[in-house]
């Protein structure tokens, strides 16, 4: 039973994983028109209100009851909630001013935090293999950082420590999934919705209810936060932090391919050398876990 919920935590983070390297890359790149903070808004509002259908659907508001019943919980995801509301604005930012590229830096950096972060909060084993992986991907960013970049990637690193310590703090909490996200949605929502308020009365929001196509479009911001979020904090808690954080190399690499051959933004050969560096560390500890767990 371990083995083959372990197999599902990795099926499951590879699914949201592709997801936010591809299918979101591309949904918030169209839709950058509107605006980085307009789009930052709506999918805040959009991701409770599809989160308070699906929880209505499946019954869950009994688990919801419980979970905010727990004071402790509670303040638990009222953090993570700000954690990942900060990953979104700066990732739309990032997308929003070509720059989708910078952003994937920080996507390779997170592993790397929640590998470290599994084996002092959780213990999870680290032995040679995956040391030496871990080495490589280290290697790898501090040559980019020096030698491509010569400065801090400060888009790259608020990404990664904002999902890093997001992913931490849902693994310490083991909470319905999609319940904890619904929670965490709650806590951001009032803050949107007054933000959203005043940018209307200011005249300076796209969405409105005369441009049906638009509206559409925008309101899919919910599912496209959604179900890559939920396949992906669900495959943390089936095998663990450092196998989903490898795992997740999927998004930053496809990031990276889109962001040079489709979006034409820049892409050097220091960061093709970091790149092939960072891939051979994958593959090193995906070999060891297969091998050992």
């Amino acid at each position: 039973m371990k083995n083959k919920n372990f197999n599902k935590g990795i099926v499951l983070t590879a699914l949201g994983s592709f997801w936010w390297g591809v299918i979101g890359v591309i949904y918030f790149e169209y839709i950058a028109f509107v605006g980085h903070f307009e789009v930052v808004l709506h999918r805040c509002i959009w991701t409770a209100f599809f989160l308070l259908i699906t929880t209505s659907f499946f019954s869950k508001w009994k688990i919801f009851l419980i979970i905010i019943k727990d004071y402790k919980v509670l303040i638990t995801l009222f953090f993570s909630g700000f954690l990942i509301f900060i990953n979104w604005a700066v990732w739309i930012y990032a997308v929003a001013n070509n720059q989708i590229i910078d952003a994937s830096f920080g996507y390779f950096i997170m592993p790397i935090l929640s590998v470290l972060l599994g084996n002092i909060f959780f213990k999870e084993i680290l032995n040679l293999k995956r040391k030496i992986s871990i080495i490589l991907v280290v290697i790898s960013i501090v040559f980019l950082i020096f030698v491509s970049f010569k400065s801090i990637p400060w888009v790259g690193l608020i990404v990664a420590l904002s999902w890093g310590f997001y992913n931490l703090l849902r693994k310490k909490i083991n909470v319905d999934t999609d319940v904890g996200l619904l929670i965490e949605s709650l806590f951001i929502l009032p803050f949107a919705l007054v933000a959203f308020y005043l940018i209307v009365q200011e005249g300076l929001n796209d969405f409105t209810f005369s441009n049906p196509s638009l509206l559409l479009l925008l309101l899919l911001a919910g599912p496209m936060t959604v179900i890559p979020l939920f396949l992906y904090v669900r495959g943390v808690e089936l095998c663990g932090l450092g196998p989903t954080a490898m795992i997740f190399y999927i998004t930053p690499t496809c990031q990276f391919i889109l962001g040079f051959f489709y979006y034409n933004e820049l892409f050097s050969f220091t960061k093709f050398v970091s790149f092939i560096l960072i891939w051979i560390a994958v593959f090193i500890y995906l070999k060891d876990l297969y091998e050992n767990d």
